[in-house]
């Protein structure tokens, strides 16, 4: 996507925004509300990957909007560690990738079901899966005997990329040496020669991968053609995956590649306070344009047509509410 066509991405979301909203972000002049207040924590994703850039953008809109309310941010692993930082209520907020919330709901990952809310369907990530642009490897059944990083432990990409190996009909450890290490360090051990290929999901461009593209150069594996043997029991249908091409501007060998796009929440536990998840809610509606990060050109949401979208993990009350009031 181009950066004219990054602009007017925001420009429609800007103007989808106003005019569903039609009136100021704490209300809509029908009953009045007391403003939230408290701190708010939001577990959100690596230091360097599109999570915290968008935790971060997040907390400067709500304390903005709401000076009564605090926003802290924590960087994580991703969404596995999200969620369990839920569960443990050491967090309020969390972004998640929609497979693994499905997931939490009682799966081997998960064998005591998390209860979540979703506040809504934020965007949408790339699954990413780069090797050196010189590498012999063209496709993921070619990785047998490469070791590779799947994302750190703890990110909802580690699951996933276990997950696409098994696809490929490779299993992970004995077929394919796996690591898990945060993104820098996956980047510097393709850099080192020690890991021939890298799993991300994120926003493209990364600029992590940006910077890898640049030297050594990169190449991205399809993923697309694996996408039914990811479903599990129930399928693909409430996993937020599906097939998506890269932009042909994000990489410089990134045209068309068939690849994955996951969708992703912002979920909370079932008792967050109503009236914040309210609040929340109206800021992502109206303040969309200012909550999607520079260097994203994927596909993203923040749009009113399909925050609402967030498959079998029910919305919060409090997001209901503001839907409905915004919606009518």
């Amino acid at each position: 996507m181009t950066t004219h066509r990054r602009t007017a991405l925001r420009a429609a979301l800007g103007t989808a925004a106003v005019a569903v909203l039609g009136g100021a972000l704490t209300g809509d002049g029908s009953r009045q509300r007391p403003w939230p207040s408290g701190v708010l924590r939001v577990a959100t994703g690596e230091p360097t990957a599109f999570y915290a850039a968008f935790g971060h953008l997040l907390a400067t809109e709500l304390e903005a909007a709401y000076p009564r309310l605090s926003c802290r941010v924590r960087t994580t692993p991703g969404s596995v560690t999200n969620i369990e930082l839920l569960r443990d209520h050491r967090a309020d907020l969390a972004l998640v990738l929609t497979d693994t919330a499905r997931a939490a709901q009682g799966t081997t990952l998960f064998p005591r079901p998390v209860p979540l809310r979703a506040i809504g369907r934020v965007y949408e990530t790339y699954l990413q899966f780069a090797v050196r642009a010189d590498s012999s490897v063209h496709a993921v059944s070619d990785l047998a005997g490469h070791p590779v990083s799947l994302g750190a432990a703890g990110s909802g990409a580690a699951v996933l990329g276990e997950r696409i190996l098994h696809a490929a009909g490779l299993s992970p450890g004995t077929d394919v040496p796996v690591r898990h290490l945060p993104l820098a360090a996956a980047a510097d051990a393709v850099r080192a020669g020690s890991v021939d290929a890298l799993l991300v999901a994120g926003g493209v461009p990364l600029p992590v991968l940006s910077d890898l593209d640049k030297h050594p150069g990169l190449r991205f594996l399809p993923l697309a053609g694996l996408l039914p043997g990811l479903g599990g029991r129930d399928g693909l249908a409430g996993s937020g995956l599906e097939q998506v091409s890269l932009p042909q501007s994000a990489y410089r060998r990134s045209d068309g590649v068939a690849t994955i796009g996951v969708s992703n929440l912002l979920v909370c536990r079932p008792d967050l306070d109503p009236g914040v998840a309210e609040a929340l809610t109206r800021l992502l509606v109206l303040r969309a344009t200012a909550l999607v990060p520079d260097n994203a050109v994927g596909t993203q949401f923040l749009d009113v047509r399909s925050l609402i979208g967030t498959g079998s993990i029910p919305l919060h009350p409090g997001a209901v509410a503001a839907y409905r009031a915004l919606h009518g």
